[in-house]
């Protein structure tokens, strides 16, 4: 009876085991690459959720306006006029926002005497064109603009930031002179927000659009209010305390307790924010009476003075 050759056997079966390994790893590498794939080429999708409809304002110290971008878009903007001495907040949406659903946040601003540009970019409200990071920074840049061609004094616009919005909100803070610099629900940028979602993926290293807000902060040469909800669950509130851990003084955060990522304004937001200009805030000229916003100094009597 012949001798059996277990060395070639157990060789097999060592070699067998290694090709099965070798397969599964190389089958595990595709299905990652694969999926990074579709989230590369999905990733507007996640970011932005425009609608496309255009609805009129129903109050009449609203006005609707159109708005001309660097690059040849025109974007739809709701813009209602300050107050004598009171100042004009240029609003920045979410992502899926629209502005007939914000009747709540522009009657608080009204009731304070307070003006405001809301921008909605372009792709949403009936504005033109596609979203994209480098595309809602031009439309930041378009409000502004829209606001000083009016003789608005840039210490009277407040830059104002809500979730996605933040990202254009900052980096138009960073790179303009204005009186103040508000941010609601903020992330330290887009692609961290993604990585704490999805940790597997490095999204630094392939996200587009990933505004990157915590890179600006630092540049800012503006008061700083960043309003957060201890119950968001879509962008933590350690977001909002990093960015003000990174961003020169005066900056300021406040986690309100309750609140989730929609319902700041419900829950006290603009409290927060006349406390902080009445702290911070240098405007251009003094409040006529039907101003309730109080600000810290006066800028042109005070430089008379001087």
């Amino acid at each position: 009876m012949p001798a059996r050759n277990t060395s070639t056997r157990l060789s097999f079966r060592r070699t067998g085991w290694t090709t099965r390994l070798r397969d599964i790893l190389l089958f595990s590498i595709g299905i990652y690459i694969l999926l990074g794939g579709l989230l590369w080429l999905s990733e507007p999708g996640f970011i932005y959720h425009p609608s496309s409809e255009r609805v009129a304002p129903r109050e009449d110290w609203i006005h609707p306006v159109r708005l001309n971008t660097a690059d040849g878009e025109q974007l739809t903007a709701w813009y209602s006029e300050a107050e004598r001495g009171c100042p004009t907040f240029l609003f920045f949406d979410g992502n899926a926002g629209r502005p007939e659903i914000q009747s709540g946040r522009w009657q608080r601003l009204h009731d304070q005497g307070a003006g405001f540009l809301a921008v909605y970019y372009r792709g949403y409200s009936g504005s033109t064109g596609e979203p994209s990071e480098e595309g809602l920074h031009i439309d930041a840049q378009a409000g502004l603009s829209w606001l000083l061609r009016r003789d608005i004094d840039p210490n009277d616009i407040i830059v104002h930031g809500f979730s996605l919005g933040s990202g254009p909100a900052v980096r138009l803070a960073a790179t303009n002179a204005v009186g103040a610099l508000l941010l609601e629900a903020p992330y330290l940028s887009m692609s961290q927000l993604a990585r704490e979602k999805l940790p597997l993926y490095p999204f630094d290293l392939f996200m587009r659009d990933s505004f990157r807000s915590d890179l600006w902060i630092g540049a800012l040469d503006e008061p700083l209010l960043v309003v957060h909800g201890s119950e968001d669950r879509l962008i933590p509130a350690d977001h909002g305390a990093a960015l003000v851990a990174l961003a020169p003084e005066p900056s300021e955060f406040v986690e309100i307790n309750g609140a989730d990522h929609a319902t700041l304004v419900r829950d006290g937001f603009y409290d927060e924010v006349w406390s902080f200009l009445a702290r911070n805030w240098t405007a251009s000229a003094s409040p006529g009476r039907s101003c309730g916003v109080q600000p810290v100094s006066i800028a042109r009597e005070n430089s008379a003075l001087d």
